[in-house]
């Protein structure tokens, strides 16, 4: 219960509100403004929009090496702040964004205020409860996320000046926000020399050699369906609009409701490694079904599991890369260990756009769902008595 209230305090609860404000943003921007916008209002071409969504990740991603680093150094009031003032100035332009060079530019710099509250909440959550907070903060990131596109789309209907008054203004709200943080850096964390820092990090990444093709490949294997989950339903499942959308409002409702639950069974239980092993090979093993043409209703179904597997994997997986995140260096590790996971961002669209051209779109969901199988196979073998004794050695050192 003390941990709990902590937890649930006022510093924390803004960082969420900002947290949620700006995954808003970046779903309602990104996901369905900047297209639309782009290619009706501005007359941009559709490659120079995908590049300028590129960028917008590609910014995202980097930087969050960098901010992390920043974080371990200086206020994290500054670095939140600093990045969210050029977001907003992103967002600013997008309206005079007429050239390709000015609109790239614009989502480039929409994307870097994206990453430091992300880093800062996770520099934030105690080993204690981490799967519980991790829960929370994840359930907080996917109803941002979710809930940017659902009302940008709505919006859009309507009126595209609107949605982006909408977008701007809810950036300014953010950075509003954030006035509202406490100055100062984050309790517990030294300032080491950079070459030390270096090193400390390269010997934490030998250690966790063995997971990162597993972060590269978790993301790549989600990321790839994101270009053709559309023709996916329409095409392949024969679903309409509205069909598609209850479907993503279920999945995304399940993993939102499993999040809190299972997270805290995780704590409860102390292991991770069930968790990841079922929720991964839950996952393959669904996808495969929805590749198989199941009715809408079977569908529905499919789409539960997918979220509940989904809930299950999120806090888990973050306790165990936790292990590995320096205890005086929580910034510069969690935003290294994020610029990983980023690298399957990118490079999951690509894959999954070349697989659907040249193979077909039902072969980019089969090819998933054999990645997550063979992920949920690697976590059977995965050695984690070495993450329960890193665990230790990082609490006896912290």
């Amino acid at each position: 219960m003390i941990t709990a209230v902590r937890w649930f305090n006022a510093e924390n609860l803004l960082f969420s509100a900002i947290l949620f404000l700006v995954e808003f943003i970046r779903g309602a921007g990104v996901i369905s403004f900047m297209p639309i916008y782009g290619e009706k209002t501005l007359g941009l071409s559709l490659d120079v929009i995908g590049i300028a969504v590129t960028a917008h990740y590609v910014t995202d991603t980097i930087l969050k090496l960098i901010i992390g680093y920043l974080l371990d150094r200086i206020s994290a009031r500054i670095v939140v702040q600093v990045g969210l003032a050029l977001t907003t100035a992103g967002i600013a332009m997008l309206p005079y964004s007429h050239s390709p060079w000015m609109f790239i530019l614009a989502s480039a710099l929409f994307g870097i205020g994206i990453s430091p509250i992300w880093i800062v909440c996770l520099t934030r959550v105690s080993n204690e409860r981490r799967a519980t907070q991790m829960g929370y903060l994840y359930t907080v990131w996917f109803i941002g996320l979710g809930a940017g596109p659902i009302v940008a789309n709505v919006l859009l209907d309507y009126t595209q000046f609107g949605t982006y008054m909408m977008l701007l203004i809810a950036s300014v709200a953010a950075l509003a926000l954030s006035l509202l943080m406490k100055p100062g850096r984050a309790a517990g964390v030294a300032t080491i020399p950079f070459m030390e820092q270096l090193s400390i990090l390269q010997r934490k990444l030998r250690q966790m050699r063995l997971l990162l093709p597993g972060m590269v490949l978790q993301t790549t294997g989600a990321s790839m369906l994101v270009p053709v989950l559309p023709s996916f339903a329409t095409d392949h499942l024969n679903l309409t609009g509205a069909q598609y959308s209850l479907l993503l409002i279920i999945g995304g409702g399940f993993t939102v409701g499993g999040l809190m639950p299972l997270g805290r069974l995780a704590d409860k239980l102390g292991g991770k490694k069930w968790f990841l092993v079922v929720g991964f090979a839950c996952f393959g093993i669904m996808l495969y079904s929805l590749a198989l043409t199941p009715s809408f209703w079977q569908c529905l179904l499919l789409a539960a599991i997918l979220g509940l597997s989904y809930a299950a994997v999120l806090p888990a997986w973050n306790a165990l890369l936790a292990s590995y995140v320096p205890v005086k260096q929580q910034g510069l590790g969690w935003g290294l260990f994020s610029t990983v996971e980023g690298i399957g961002v990118m490079i999951g669209p690509i894959v999954g756009g070349v697989i659907a051209s040249r193979i077909g779109v039902p072969a980019v969901v089969w090819y998933s769902a054999a990645l997550f199988g063979l992920i949920g196979l690697f976590y059977l073998w995965f050695p984690f008595h070495r993450f329960t004794e890193l665990q230790s050695d990082s609490r006896k050192k912290g």
